[in-house]
């Protein structure tokens, strides 16, 4: 990774740490979950979820418009030529990050300007609202910087998830790692 790169990443992970220090963590889009202990997917499981999972896993019921963006996520995942641990590591991202609704603007309760299903933010680079909150265009943006992360695909998820995100949380992808695999299992061929 080059200089600039780094030292920008480095200072937008400084900035997300302050503002979750501060702001606290946003509840806006929280839902009801379920905690499970970790178990193994059965269909594909060394591909979906090939170090297992890390601690206790959360899950939550989908709703149509959520399940439409896990397709979406799925889609765009085929399109960029990636595989189905790319799905997997996509779809927990934006479990973790907006529990798979397309969140636009929060008003008081938004974590700075971040949106969309990755809560990406213009004033990071990441695209313009419009982009951000099209399912499509944020999943490949997402894709886009996990493609840049040497050997993501020998990190556990939350690592990988969590150099693309640069999240003042980076362990709370790892909950939604078994959900996610079972989600690309039931969606990727259909």
């Amino acid at each position: 990774m080059n200089t600039i790169l780094r030292k920008s990443i480095l200072g937008v992970a400084g900035l997300a740490f302050t503002g979750g220090v501060f702001a606290g963590p946003v509840a806006a889009h929280a839902a009801d979950t379920t905690h499970t202990k970790p178990v193994a997917v059965t269909v594909q499981g060394d591909k979906l979820m090939p170090h297992g999972v890390q601690g206790e896993q959360s899950r939550i019921d989908l709703n149509d418009e959520q399940t439409a963006n896990v397709k979406a996520i799925i889609a765009a995942t085929k399109k960029a030529g990636m595989d189905e641990r790319a799905a997997v590591v996509s779809i927990a991202t934006a479990l973790q990050e907006s529990k798979l609704e397309n969140l636009g603007h929060l008003g008081d309760r938004n974590d700075h300007d971040s949106q969309g299903l990755f809560q990406q933010r213009p004033s990071s680079g990441w695209g313009t609202v419009e982009q951000i909150t099209d399912p499509e265009y944020s999943t490949t943006a997402f894709l886009k910087g996990l493609k840049q992360v040497d050997g993501w695909q020998d990190m556990p998820l939350t690592k990988a998830a969590q150099t693309v995100q640069v999240s003042a949380y980076p362990d709370h992808y790892a909950q939604w790692e078994q959900q996610a695999a079972d989600l690309v299992a039931q969606h990727w061929n259909s």
